[in-house]
């Protein structure tokens, strides 16, 4: 009797167990299977269950390509939810009538096939009710404007959330549905559907780390099955060799990617980029998107394993910001190496120079670069009162190649481009660092000056860019060797601050 009480006690904490031995899916053959999760499911799973266990509630925002399991696997995880808790309820809503039946089929087929199914009042085309636990679902369509503000339930469902309509209507009724209390749910999943929706808004706020509401992303190339056999005659242009190397692809793989792009036709290839992510700069795009450096770039730099620091000079950039929703971002390079970013929120300008003086102490770094616009010009004067070596850069003044660039920002980034592609280089693997480097496109003037994007035509700031790219705001050489200068690595991130590094 214990070892069955126990074996039941597993089923209930334990989703990916419970999954494998009491739901049944249909496969993309048609056939009947056991529900044993795949590689993105397993890393939804995780992230999901790490921020449960955090602040005690899930917030999350599932960005993949098709057919990739999100949705089977967050219908399970509610199902299980439901069934084995009293009490529960779920809310299903997709952004049609079609794949709101297909979800519920889905959550019917769990339910007709569990050996430790509940037993079921009310069933019909809304709701399917666990009469013996209170607990259930009930189920709606994103059309109307008021869809779940009647309810009351804890854990939601929203389903190809970008192509919702009347989406931040729907946003505030969901609110008011289910309140910021342990145990509450809501994961919103979607496809890429361009920019400036709800969805993409969210999930910027997101990736700079404000709000409740956690970014989990899916590269389309985890799926084992998206591979095809590769045609004697295969070829690939260098672009497609970039892109191969940049995600460590195989053969198969890049076929399969080719056969989609014939499927999409001629002037519309950028939609595999939306339907098949391989990173959520590429996802977030539109056929007239042309960033300066281009999302395989910055992944050939996150993936790259032999760039190296040498001797080459230690420089700090830094891109300050106080007030709104700007981050103050701190970037350190060595040669072809970025080894750390840290991210600060509404930091005074005081505050910055702080951090920024003792990590002069620390590093000994040959150069700070700090853009003085704005508050910068104070940070700048405080370390000069300290006796701290600082460049202020203005982004906006006169490039030192100005018949090359038309302001001192183009200059930089551009300069930034030419590092990022003269492999090997290294950059952390920062989401928001991914997402900033590929956000502003270029342009020429009628002059031919070279000029990028300006913030204010972008959708935020990129600031975790911007602050790597002050690093190359001058030439700088080497004051010291490698063996004088004294680093002390920092083990613990400080406080408020995100982190990243090797």
């Amino acid at each position: 009797m214990s070892y069955q009480l126990e074996g039941l006690r597993k089923l209930m904490r334990d989703f990916p167990t419970y999954a494998e031995k009491c739901l049944m899916i249909m496969d993309k053959q048609g056939r009947m299977t056991r529900f044993a999760m795949n590689r993105a499911q397993h890393h939804i799973h995780d992230n999901l269950e790490a921020q449960l266990s955090d602040i005690g509630m899930v917030r999350a925002l599932l960005l993949k390509g098709r057919q990739q399991g999100g949705s089977t696997y967050i219908g399970g995880r509610f199902y299980h939810k439901t069934s084995m808790t009293p009490g529960r309820r779920a809310f299903i809503v997709a952004h049609e009538q079609k794949a709101t039946d297909n979800l519920y089929s889905m959550v019917k087929r769990y339910h007709e096939n569990n050996p430790l199914a509940p037993s079921t009042g009310v069933t019909n085309a809304k709701e399917l009710i666990f009469s013996g636990i209170d607990s259930g679902y009930k189920l709606a369509t994103a059309g109307s404007k008021d869809v779940g503000r009647s309810n009351t339930v804890q854990l939601m469902h929203g389903s190809e959330f970008a192509f919702w309509q009347n989406a931040k209507l729907h946003l505030a009724g969901i609110g008011n549905t289910i309140a910021d209390l342990p145990g509450t749910e809501i994961v919103l999943e979607s496809t890429a559907n361009g920019q400036g929706n709800p969805f993409h808004e969210l999930w910027l706020e997101a990736e700079a780390g404000r709000g409740l509401y956690i970014p989990i992303f899916v590269p389309w190339f985890w799926q084992l099955e998206y591979t095809a056999p590769v045609p004697k005659d295969f070829e690939m242009s260098p672009e497609d060799e970039a892109y191969m190397q940049a995600f460590g692809l195989t053969l198969g793989q890049m076929a399969w990617r080719a056969n989609k792009l014939v499927q999409y036709g001629i002037g519309f290839e950028w939609l595999f980029d939306q339907e098949y992510p391989a990173t959520p700069a590429m996802a977030f795009k539109s056929a007239t998107q042309n960033p300066l450096i281009p999302p395989v770039t910055v992944m050939a730099s996150v993936n790259s394993g032999f760039a190296h620091k040498g001797n080459a000079p230690l420089i700090i950039g830094c891109d300050p910001a106080e007030e709104g929703d700007d981050s103050t971002v701190i970037a350190f390079r060595q040669g072809r190496v970025t080894f750390r970013i840290e991210g600060y929120e509404k930091k005074r300008p005081m505050e910055v120079a702080g951090i920024l003086a003792e990590h002069y102490r620390t590093y000994q770094p040959d150069a700070i670069c700090v853009d003085k616009i704005g508050i910068g010009a104070g940070i700048v004067d405080r370390l000069r009162e300290l006796n701290i070596p600082v460049i202020a850069v203005n982004s906006a003044e006169r490039a030192q190649d100005s018949e090359l660039y038309a302001n001192k920002r183009a200059e930089i980034w551009y300069r930034m481009k030419e590092w990022l592609e003269d492999m090997p280089s290294r950059i952390p693997n920062h989401p928001r660092l991914i997402s900033d480097l590929s956000m502003p496109s270029y342009k020429a003037k009628s002059n031919g000056q070279r000029l990028i994007q300006s913030k204010k035509e972008l959708p935020r700031s990129p600031d975790y860019a911007d602050a790597l790219a002050m690093t190359f705001a001058e030439p700088i050489a080497t004051a010291r060797s490698t063996e004088a200068r004294r680093i002390t690595h920092i083990t613990q991130p400080r406080q408020a601050a995100t982190v990243a590094g090797y």
